[in-house]
Formats: structure tokens, C-alpha cells, sequence
């Protein structure tokens, strides 16, 4: 067993569980989970049917808490929605951003090796099971084993595996979604129904295979647990369980915060000195591959493909790490010769069979850029670790020093001329302060004919100002003393005359 694949759990804090997935010793993979959230992928609920949108062809339903769920009418499969009636929708997509989960009347319950679709009439086989005979062999099955009115879907672990181990994993996924059904016709709308499997149950159960060699973990409590889940997951050679009992805490000490901050970073450098610029939008993901440091070494033609192919190995390493879903759209080097772009296709479609979320490329465009889509199957990195920037308000740039200026002075001017002081006093944010301060402070008061004072005030935002005091010059002064008696004392910034 091994390709040096681990599995690292961090479950010390009742607030957050993390699970990381390294591949030779790099993070592959993150996931988290808060013990506040709702509305997860996987949960079912009785839902109660909100509003009808018929232009948009969807509804909203109630869950219960929380946003309401949005459903396309199309995903309401042999299901009337019409307000009021109560419906059962499973959560297919998490609230992100001002949006709600996205649910469906289309249920399914995955296990380890099989997908029960309630519902459905087909047997489908994971595309990741190459093998045609084998492919011919759990075909026919399932088909032996599937209940009247449910489909079922074989998951890749199941190559390979007896027949009775598919069986038992089918006779629990029944049970289950009998028990899910009995609640739905008892209980009132709405209501939660199933919640699935917590953080690391379904890490092992989803990426357990013969690769992963080392399973690491910082809970006492858990490892009985984790013992238990790999003798119901595993049926060979089970992987190595460590408790690690180190003094600095665990992703410190396998350097996964560190790859996790790196991950949030628009930059991405590669080995050769070249980069990666990254830049997800609502729309889609956008990837700048540049040069950087690295020159080559004899032509200008061997330096953009080798970078280029350094590239497509890194871009789907981080969209799987970064959990990027949806429409991406990569500007690669610019390459003359057609034959390197079909190497360079060739190398990111090979490195992106891998990742177990489906990813399809197109072709270069006319402008030399490389499109592809990635299934989006979970929030993705930056949007479950990061929120709007209270100084830009999400727009990623505030306004540039001398602006605001600007502002506070056109500010400063409407009041003078409404109610002419002899000082005034600015309250602003620190770097403004001192922008003004060694740029416009004495003109200033040399073209008001007043004295000015500038307080930092570190909490304020950006382009945030106020007028903090006006009259005259011993009142302004007596205003800056109070302030600089307080616990916490202000920068004031002054012209030597003023003081």
C-alpha cells in the first residue's frame, strides 16, 4: 500500500474539524467544517415550497433556518411545486455569498462503493473504471441487486470488489433511505430529515483507497473511531493510524498552514521561477501563467514550453486544492509552433485525470487562451476561509492616498466657508494622517489662514473622515488634550505653529 499519500486530521477544536490530504508531502487537498453551519450538501429535508418563479423556471422552499433553499423547477423531477406544498429537496450546493443552497427533488444517498438514486431507473458505472470486463461485471451486478424504483451508481472503489460487499453496502443504503422516507411522512414541514456522515467519516468513506499509506490525527478520543471506520471501509491492507502527540499543533508541524495561506494568494510561484496569477470572479476563474525569474537556457521557444508544461502541471494542483468549480480560463505563453500547443493540451488533460471532480478542456481560442470547466462539488477555499475586505467592501482597491486627501479638503473647504474656524481638527485613518501630514499640511493651513490638527484614528476605514472639532485655536488644543488624557492615546499631527 503507499504513494505516499496521507490523510491529516486536525480535530482538537469542538468549533472547527479540518482534514487535509497531503501527496508527496505537498497539500492536495482541504476540507473544513464548522459546527455552526447549515445547509451542507448531502442533507435532506422536508421543505415547505415558499414562491414560484415561473420566469425563472425555479422556486424558493423553506428548510426551516437559515436563507431559503432555490430550486430549478427542471431539477423537480415527477414533483407538482406550488406554494405550500411540502416537498422533499436534498441539498446539492451550500449558501455562498447572497446566494441560498441549491437543492433538488432528486435524491441520492452515496455509500462506499455504491449511490443510491431513489427515483431513478438506471445503473451507471464510474467513468474511472477502465477495465471493460470489469465495467461488464458490475453492470450485471447491480442489475441483479437493484430495487424496483431506485437507480444506483457503482463509485470507483468498488473495481475489483465480492459481490456480497457491494450487496451489504446496498442493503444499508436501502435502510437508510427507508428510515428517510418514514420521517418525511411523519414528520412536518420543515424539518431536517438526514444530516450526512461528520467531516472525516466522509474523507475516509470518498478518498480512502490502496494509495493513501498513513492516516495522522491529534484527537484520543477520535482514534477508536477512525479505527472503526477503516475496518468498515477497508477490506485489505488497512493504512498506518498515528496519534500525533507533538507540542506545536498539527498542520504546523506537517507546514499545512503555511500551504494554506499560500493557497489564498493571488501569486503562485513555480520551482523554475516562473508564476502563477490566479483571479477567481462570481463568473469564472481566470489563470495568467508568466515567466518570472526563469530565462531558459538556449532558445526563446524552449523557455515558453517548458514553462508553459510547468504550468499545466501546477494549474490543476491548485484548482483542486483551492476547490475552483465552474468556467476557467487560462492565458498560457503565447506559443508560434502548433505542435507545442498540442504537447501543452496533452499535458494539462493528462495531469487533470487525477482530480476526482469532472474537468473537460476545449481547445485554444483565437487569442491563444485555454478554456476549461471543473465540476463544482464544495465551496471553494477562498470562499469558505475569506470574507469581503472592510476597507474595499470587495472591490479588491481602495482609493489612493492623495484622493481621500482631496476629499477632506474639499470637505474642509464647505465648512469653512459655512462656519469659519480658527483650527480645525480631522479625525482619519493613520496612513491618510500622515499622508496629509507630510504632503499638504502647511499649504493647507497657509491657504485657509487656519490651523489644522490630524488625528490617526486606527479603526477607521480607508476613505473614512470626520470632523473631530472647530472653533478656536484654545478650544481645538483643549479638544486634543482630552483626547490625549484618554487610555489610549491618538497621533495628533500639527505644523510647529500650530503647537
Amino acid at each position: 500500500m503507499g504513494s505516499d499519500i496521507k490523510i491529516v486530521a486536525n480535530l482538537m477544536d469542538p468549533e472547527e474539524c479540518r482534514v487535509a490530504i497531503l501527496e508527496e508531502g505537498r497539500l492536495a487537498e482541504l476540507f473544513s467544517e464548522k459546527m455552526w453551519e447549515r445547509h451542507a450538501p448531502g442533507e435532506i429535508y422536508k421543505a415547505r415550497v415558499d414562491s414560484v418563479l415561473p420566469g425563472m423556471h425555479s422556486a424558493f422552499v423553506n428548510l426551516g433556518d437559515g436563507r431559503n433553499g432555490f430550486l430549478y423547477l427542471a431539477d423537480a423531477r415527477n414533483v407538482t411545486v406550488e406554494p405550500n406544498r411540502e416537498i422533499l429537496v436534498q441539498v446539492i450546493k451550500s449558501a455562498r455569498k447572497s446566494k441560498g443552497a441549491r437543492v433538488t427533488t432528486r435524491l441520492s444517498l452515496p455509500g462506499r462503493y455504491l449511490v443510491l438514486v431513489p427515483g431513478g431507473k438506471e445503473v451507471g458505472i464510474s467513468r474511472r473504471i477502465t477495465e471493460e470486463e470489469e465495467r461488464k461485471r458490475l453492470r450485471r451486478l447491480v442489475r441483479t441487486l437493484r430495487p424496483e424504483g431506485c437507480g444506483v451508481i457503482v463509485r470507483t472503489v468498488a473495481e475489483g470488489m465480492d459481490a456480497w460487499i457491494i450487496e451489504k453496502d446496498l442493503e444499508e443504503l436501502l435502510e437508510l433511505y427507508e428510515r428517510i422516507r418514514h420521517d418525511g411522512e411523519v414528520q412536518k414541514a420543515p424539518c431536517l430529515l438526514y444530516r450526512n456522515l461528520g467531516l472525516l467519516e466522509r474523507v475516509l468513506r470518498d478518498e480512502l483507497n490502496e494509495k493513501v499509506d498513513e492516516i495522522v490525527l491529534d484527537s484520543p478520543e477520535e482514534e477508536p473511531h477512525v479505527r472503526a471506520m477503516l475496518s468498515r471501509f477497508c477490506q485489505g491492507e488497512k493504512p498506518e493510524i498515528n496519534l500525533y502527540r507533538g507540542k506545536a499543533p498539527l498542520f504546523d508541524a506537517f507546514g499545512i498552514e503555511r500551504e494554506i495561506a499560500g493557497a489564498l494568494e493571488r501569486k503562485q510561484w513555480l520551482p523554475s521561477g516562473a508564476y502563477l496569477i490566479i483571479d477567481q470572479t462570481e463568473a469564472l476563474t481566470v489563470i495568467d501563467v508568466n515567466t518570472g525569474k526563469f530565462v531558459g537556457t538556449s532558445n526563446l521557444r524552449e523557455t515558453i514550453l517548458k514553462t508553459n508544461l510547468e504550468a499545466a502541471r501546477e494549474i490543476p494542483r491548485q484548482l483542486r486544492l483551492r476547490a475552483i468549480g465552474g468556467i476557467v480560463v487560462v492565458d498560457f505563453i503565447d506559443m508560434e509552433v502548433p505542435g507545442d500547443r498540442d504537447i501543452l493540451l496533452q499535458k494539462l488533460e493528462g495531469c487533470l485525470r487525477r482530480d476526482r471532480s469532472s474537468a473537460r478542456v476545449f481547445a485554444v481560442t483565437r487569442l491563444g487562451l485555454v478554456e476549461m470547466t471543473r465540476k463544482r462539488s464544495r465551496q471553494d477555499l477562498k470562499a469558505a476561509l475569506t470574507r469581503g475586505c472592510p476597507f474595499c467592501k470587495g472591490n479588491g482597491w481602495v482609493l489612493k492616498e492623495e484622493e481621500v486627501a482631496f476629499s477632506i479638503k474639499r470637505f474642509l473647504r464647505k465648512v469653512d466657508q459655512s462656519s469659519r474656524g480658527e483650527a480645525y481638527l480631522i479625525e482619519a485613518h493613520p496612513d491618510i494622517c500622515r499622508h496629509m501630514a507630510e504632503n499638504y499640511l502647511a499649504s493647507w493651513e497657509e491657504e485657509f489662514e487656519a490651523r489644522l490638527f490630524l488625528v490617526e484614528v486606527p479603526e477607521f476605514a480607508w476613505d473614512k473622515f470626520r470632523m473631530g472639532g472647530q472653533g478656536s485655536l484654545e478650544q481645538v488644543r483643549h479638544i486634543c488634550s482630552l483626547l490625549e488624557q484618554k487610555e489610549m492615546r491618538p497621533v495628533v499631527h500639527s505644523t510647529a505653529a500650530s503647537s
